[in-house]
């Protein structure tokens, strides 16, 4: 699934939404307005001058607008702290960090993988504990403060691949920008419903017409409401439409993520199967149904925010025939009447847990210091993730503990550079602090060099709960400790730019960019830097990285006479403004960047350690996931 395709699909979504809104509050507007002039309006009498109703009429449709603009604007802004926000108001729970439940393992696993895959931080993990259905929903306005929920009837019913393809499923999501669509959806809706809300409460005060306009005021807040309720209606059809177009695309990208499509598939088959379905029963399932990965309740189809389950299924698997699921439905009778065999932490637990024991070829090649482009994705993921150290991945998962590994992570092997960071960390942060960061240093000693970014992404969940001045303590310590040689490499840019993006954006989740519009030509002398930048890197002479860097030049300017500038070594400030500016391209146009750097990348036939942190921080840095 094209990723880039899907965001401008995505911001075609969000202008029809806006437009269909904008009718629908114009037709609320004209008929209350028509209501408030026939029952408060002058209507002069034979002989009578006639008066002007024009501010009777502009009062009601400010008083109209306002509240349906208030009330949007009151809800959106309560769901300002992003998919948490969300989770939280459909009575989900945080599955903690250092669970030892093997089903919110296998969980916490299963999404920390696809982060891994897709280069962006891990999110937080919510469980529905008392939905039986199978379902889940992806919520926030960034990959940075976004929240992953699930059902205990996803944990119950689905296998680990299955499991994979709906977190997959929901990632796509993430990474495609529907998750800040589908908050502005909910506080439209809102707005939108408080109309009847007032109107109940006008009926209510206005009483029964024996005080004087009584009468009238309670047939302006009968109007409210039967407004209010049917402009939810046609909310409520809005929103069916806008969730339907993108499902099928979800579905689509979870093959792309996976590389299989057994496992989302077969989650829309125990749907189907089971009684349970994916229907939800908590009270307010409809404000979050256009984010779901199944139908909330019952199947209606004007009301629909998924395809039907057989065309979802057929679009997997074409051959798919409905007579299947009774097939499917008695293989399940029969494994449910034998014992599960004993579950495995992940798809390396085996290999992993077992001293001496080797892990495949294709995985080892992966944590060697390089990139093997032959394995999939989850592949990469899932052998980095095996890689880190117990200690390590137990120390991320504390606010205070992931800190110091952050710091360590930043310090140099250079043993005259040392005693100047450590007093950069001590004079930050303490003695204590330092010593706790020294002792990570050794551990981190045997961190595989494709796991140290992953290793962020894995961390950031606790990152994110130190107090907003120990985030800024930690970002200006890294800057001092990867300039403390008047240098900057590679690496070390990387981390500090990383954390940067992720902490700044989680800080503040409603100012998190938006796609841009430039086209390419506007950023051509940004898109040069970047290619020559990530081709020097990838290259060990500077005649190979001019070769990278011309087959970049071709992909992004076909047919341009562009001169090759080696980078300069004050590199860093110039590429920090430029990947700024290449923020603000269109998706198209940040697609073409990405095909152009992947040129650049792949023209020696493997990917440097350098080349794959360059990438992801690049990625990070358009807001858009890492190629698969």
């Amino acid at each position: 699934m094209d990723f880039f395709a899907q965001q401008a699909r995505v911001r075609g979504s969000s202008r029809r939404l806006v437009l269909l809104f904008v009718l629908a509050v114009v037709a609320i507007v004209a008929t209350i307005d028509a209501v408030v002039w026939l029952t408060m309006g002058h209507h002069a009498a034979a002989g009578e001058p006639a008066a002007s109703n024009l501010p009777l009429l502009f009062a009601s449709s400010g008083a109209v607008i306002a509240g349906i603009g208030l009330s949007s604007l009151f809800r959106i802004m309560s769901l300002s702290s992003g998919g948490k926000a969300v989770a939280e108001s459909m009575g989900a729970v945080p599955v903690p960090p250092d669970t030892r439940d093997p089903q919110l393992r296998r969980l916490r696993n299963v999404i920390e993988e696809v982060a891994i895959a897709a280069g962006v931080p891990v999110p937080d993990i919510y469980l529905m504990a008392d939905e039986a259905g199978i379902n889940a929903f992806a919520a926030g306005y960034s990959a940075s403060d976004a929240a992953v929920c699930v059902t205990r009837g996803c944990l119950d019913q689905l296998s680990r691949d299955e499991l994979q393809g709906v977190i997959a499923h929901e990632f796509s999501h993430v990474l495609n920008g529907d998750m800040r669509l589908n908050i502005r959806l909910m506080g439209l809706l809102f707005g939108i419903l408080v109309l009847a809300i007032v109107g109940r409460r006008v009926i209510w005060f206005g009483g029964s017409g024996n005080r004087r306009g009584g009468g009238q005021v309670w047939l302006i807040g009968l109007a409210l409401m039967a407004v209010g309720y049917i402009g939810y209606f046609f909310g409520r059809l809005i929103q069916a439409a806008v969730a339907r177009s993108r499902e099928s695309l979800a579905d689509a990208s979870a093959v792309q993520f996976t590389r299989q499509t057994d496992g989302i598939a077969g989650a829309l088959k125990k749907i189907a199967i089971l009684a349970e379905g994916s229907t939800l029963q908590v009270a307010n399932k409809q404000e979050v149904a256009h984010m779901l990965f199944g139908e909330a309740g019952t199947f209606n189809a004007l009301f629909a925010t998924h395809p039907p389950l057989l065309e979802r299924i057929r679009m997997l698997e074409p051959g798919f025939k409905e007579a299947d699921l009774a097939r499917m439905a008695a293989g399940m009778q029969r494994e449910a009447a034998s014992p599960p065999p004993a579950p495995a932490n992940g798809p390396l637990a085996a290999a992993s847990s077992v001293p001496g024991m080797s892990l495949p070829p294709i995985l080892t090649g992966v944590l060697a210091g390089g990139v093997a482009s032959v394995a999939p994705a989850f592949q990469h993921a899932a052998a980095v993730q095996q890689a880190i150290p117990t200690s390590l991945g137990e120390a991320v998962q504390q606010p205070e503990s992931a800190l110091t590994v952050m710091l360590a992570l930043a310090l140099s092997l250079e043993a005259e550079l040392q005693p100047a960071q450590r007093r950069i960390v001590a004079d930050a942060f303490g003695d204590d602090v330092q010593r706790a960061v020294q002792a990570q240093v050794s551990v981190l000693a045997a961190l595989a060099p494709i796991a140290r970014l992953p290793l962020v992404s894995l961390a950031f969940p606790a990152l994110r709960q130190l107090p907003d001045g120990r985030q800024q303590t930690l970002l200006r310590a890294l800057d001092d400790l990867v300039k403390v040689d008047g240098r900057v490499d590679i690496n070390e840019y990387c981390l500090a730019r990383l954390l940067r993006i992720h902490l700044s954006e989680a800080r503040s989740p409603r100012r998190a960019p938006v796609d841009g519009v430039k086209k390419l030509p506007a950023a051509r002398d940004s898109v040069i830097l970047v290619c020559t930048i990530v081709a020097a890197a990838g290259c060990s002479d500077e005649a190979a990285a001019r070769r990278a860097w011309l087959l970049a030049m071709q992909q992004a300017f076909p047919g341009e006479a562009i001169e090759w500038t080696p980078p300069a070594a004050a590199w860093q400030a110039p590429f920090e403004h430029a990947l700024d500016d290449l923020d603000g391209l269109s998706p198209m146009a940040k697609e073409l960047v990405i095909q152009a750097l992947l040129r650049a990348v792949h023209a020696d036939g493997q990917v440097s350690v350098e080349e794959a942190e360059l990438l992801r921080v690049i990625c990070a840095s358009l807001h858009c996931p890492v190629p698969l």
